[in-house]
């Protein structure tokens, strides 16, 4: 789905529309074809990779396999390659604000987060991060420790506060529906960046938020 996706958005075609149509089809159904930024977790990872390698261990070439990992690390790339698209390479002096760091909602668990990536990058280009999680945030002060380009805040609202942008990751409840005056009035610039597609673009646009997702 992550790839549909992707072509999807060059085709100027609409993720969302592909989704439902493949998703009609009773063999495949809809519940897990949701294209994002790129799965995590301490299960998903670790399987494909010691397939492959069991695989590798008797000589047999698992191509789709090798595949799906590829795809998954490229995949975690995209929303800051969106980032670049919009402020350029070159990222000082920016800050951002990121909405969900763990791998999926409902769990503290970062073991290779699209989040982890996403920051890593950003403070490559320079960038400062306001991060916000309902249950992650300890976990991400475990890992990071302390650095001045990453400020952990109490709330969804404060990590807004003065940032370039607002980048959102882990799909969790809490950031279904946004109060776009919020996002307006409290970031910087009113720009977001939607990892897992939680919402619409015309109705983003509407409100004066430029809006960049996947697929879309």
């Amino acid at each position: 789905m992550n790839e549909i996706a992707n072509l999807s958005e060059k085709f100027g075609a609409d993720i969302e529309a592909v989704r439902q149509g493949i998703g009609s089809d009773n063999r495949i159904g809809y519940h897990f074809i949701y294209p994002g930024c790129g799965y995590g977790g301490s299960c998903f990872p670790k399987d494909i990779k010691a397939l492959i390698q069991a695989a590798d261990d008797e000589d047999i070439n698992c191509d789709l396999l090798k595949a799906v990992e590829s795809v998954n690390y490229k995949q975690k790339q995209v929303l800051f390659s969106k980032i670049v698209n919009h402020f350029g390479s070159d990222l000082n002096g920016l800050t951002f604000a990121i909405w969900g760091l763990s791998f999926k909602p409902n769990t503290d668990d970062m073991r290779e987060a699209p989040s982890r990536v996403v920051m890593e990058a950003l403070w490559e280009a320079g960038a400062k991060v306001q991060a916000y999680d309902p249950e992650a945030m300890d976990e991400c002060q475990r890992i990071f420790g302390y650095r001045e380009d990453l400020r952990l805040t109490g709330t969804k609202e404060e990590a807004l506060k003065g940032a370039d942008a607002l980048v959102l990751i882990t799909e969790w409840q809490q950031f279904k529906a946004p109060d776009k005056s919020s996002i307006q009035s409290l970031l910087n610039q009113a720009v977001v960046f939607d990892g897992r597609n939680q919402y619409t673009p015309n109705i983003m646009k509407s409100s004066g938020i430029e809006y960049y997702s996947i697929g879309r």
